[in-house]
């Protein structure tokens, strides 16, 4: 039940985009998407393909096959995807809002005009290599450089965490030069360039998570991102997919509080619903509340970008506030399932590993918190 009549502040076309993803995820994802978890895959070609159809990667850049909606209807795609799993979410987010974001933004027109029709009909895979092993909330002090050769450059170092990056045709990845970070176009079948997935998750298991390795990669001039130059590229980059999870991480939430619900009011305790306790009403309550609040602040936030007033400080609210309380949300319904809670015949354990993921990329709590609090100070305390 949505307490709060929110669907009186969207626009139709809005609707009928959030709708048409809520059909495609109960057609194509929901069935499968628990044993996908548990068998630790994602059938990314063939949903690619699907997303692509439908409009839904790159759907907020205008031109070159991208359907060009409004942010609002983006954010509402991806809070119906991570309803259904954060992975069919991230790779969307990546798609779409990181790897081609960042040709969209930065690119020159040969490099759009190659890669992003491709990308949008989901034919061609992308990836967007930015964090290192080491070196994760400080990206200004990666470890990948790029050398001058030439004519060419001469790529090395090593990405971690990379969601879709064993599948990708392309992978934008940055690199430090002489003077500062530049992005770059990596084919994915050029020499010196390898990949491998990263296994034994225990979140986000249907997606796919790599290591890109650079060895000794040349590359033509041509392969640089010449709109970018600096820690300001990828950063862009980066508030684009936050900006995604602000509106997905409360799908997950919705998704979780439904099925509680639901049990709740179906499950039998001392001889009368487990919804009949006024504890568990408390908690239902609390829950309801608290995700109403979320989707207020991601909705204001997608009237914002929309303007184009939208700014990093309130980017980071958003995705402070909403993945916080959504893993709350979720592990709060978990303890009305109880036992059942952590089992994949419900989607609750599911949703609650991978929101602990969530929680972390993208900009962890603690930066965003650093981030809201320099906006109300001045002073920067990343150091």
């Amino acid at each position: 039940m949505e307490l709060l009549a929110l669907d009186e502040l969207l626009g139709d076309e809005d609707k009928d985009i959030r709708d048409t993803v809520r059909r495609f995820c109960d057609d194509r994802v929901r069935p499968h998407v628990a044993t996908w978890f548990e068998d630790g895959r994602l059938p990314i070609r063939d949903l690619a393909l699907e997303l692509g159809e439908l409009g839904l990667l790159g759907m907020h850049l205008e031109g070159y096959g991208c359907a060009g909606t409004s942010a609002t209807a983006y954010g509402l795609a991806c809070h119906e995807l991570e309803a259904a799993d954060s992975g069919v979410r991230s790779l969307v987010s990546v798609q779409g809002s990181l790897a081609m974001f960042a040709i969209h933004r930065f690119g020159s027109e040969e490099q759009k005009l190659q890669w992003l029709p491709e990308m949008a009909a989901g034919r061609a895979i992308g990836c967007f290599g930015l964090t290192e092993p080491d070196f994760g909330s400080n990206p200004a002090g990666m470890r990948t450089i790029a050398k001058r050769d030439g004519g060419d450059w001469i790529l090395n170092g090593t990405k971690m965490w990379i969601t879709n990056g064993s599948v990708a045709d392309v992978a934008v990845v940055w690199a430090q030069t002489d003077d500062r970070v530049r992005g770059f176009l990596v084919p994915a079948r050029i020499k010196g360039f390898s990949t491998s997935e990263i296994t034994r998750k225990m979140s986000l298991r249907a997606s796919v998570t790599s290591e890109l390795v650079l060895d000794n990669v040349r590359l033509p001039a041509e392969a640089i991102l010449p709109g970018a130059a600096g820690l300001s590229g990828p950063l862009n980059c980066l508030n684009e997919a936050r900006y995604g999870i602000v509106f997905g991480a409360p799908g997950a939430a919705r998704e979780c509080l439904d099925t509680a619900i639901d049990y709740a009011i179906n499950r039998p305790v001392f001889d009368r619903p487990l919804a009949g306790f006024q504890l568990t009403q408390a908690k239902l309550a609390n829950m309801a509340v608290e995700l109403d609040k979320a989707m207020l602040l991601a909705l204001r936030l997608g009237s914002l970008k929309d303007a184009g007033r939208i700014t990093p400080y309130q980017i980071s609210v958003g995705k402070l506030n909403n993945v916080r309380e959504s893993l709350a949300i979720a592990r709060e319904c978990r303890t009305i399932l109880a036992a059942n809670g952590v089992t994949l015949e419900y989607p609750v354990i599911r949703h609650a590993n991978n929101l602990e993921s969530v929680l972390t990329y993208e900009g962890t709590s603690e930066i965003h918190q650093l981030t809201v609090g320099q906006a109300l100070t001045g002073i920067g305390a990343f150091k």
